[in-house]
């Protein structure tokens, strides 16, 4: 849960373009200490992440311990593309849909919601946010 907070913290500052327009998603790519090492931005969520992960696979970032945020609700589509490049972690300031819980929990991915501050809503593997 640290984690999660010292990124949330940060994150609003690295979202430059929403800053700017008003209008566009982020996620970011967090290590196991909540040091945000990438942000992607886009005006489609997915478009945001497709970014994010071809950051991490072009650099070899590991993984292991890490998260994705992501400013979006979070749909079935980010969790399973989280499973795909065996990303074990992703947090959402706004909701989950119901398809995204069920897909999280049947792929190993921990999924958390409502991300605010120090408070979240966890939906799948919450041991790891513990």
């Amino acid at each position: 849960m640290a984690a999660v907070e010292r990124a949330l913290a940060r994150f609003a500052e690295r979202q430059t373009l929403h800053r700017a327009t008003g209008a566009a998603h982020g996620v970011a790519w967090v290590d196991a200490a909540g040091t945000i090492l990438a942000v992607r931005e886009d005006v489609g969520r997915h478009n945001a992440l497709d970014k994010l992960m071809g950051w991490l696979v072009r650099t070899g970032v590991d993984r292991r311990g890490g998260f994705v945020l992501t400013s979006s609700r979070a749909s079935y589509e980010l969790v399973q593309k989280a499973a795909r490049l065996d990303i074990s972690g992703l947090v959402a300031i706004s909701a989950p849909t119901g398809m995204a819980v069920r897909m999280a929990e049947s792929c190993g991915v921990s999924l958390a919601g409502f991300a605010r501050g120090n408070r979240l809503v966890v939906y799948s593997h919450g041991d790891r946010w513990a």
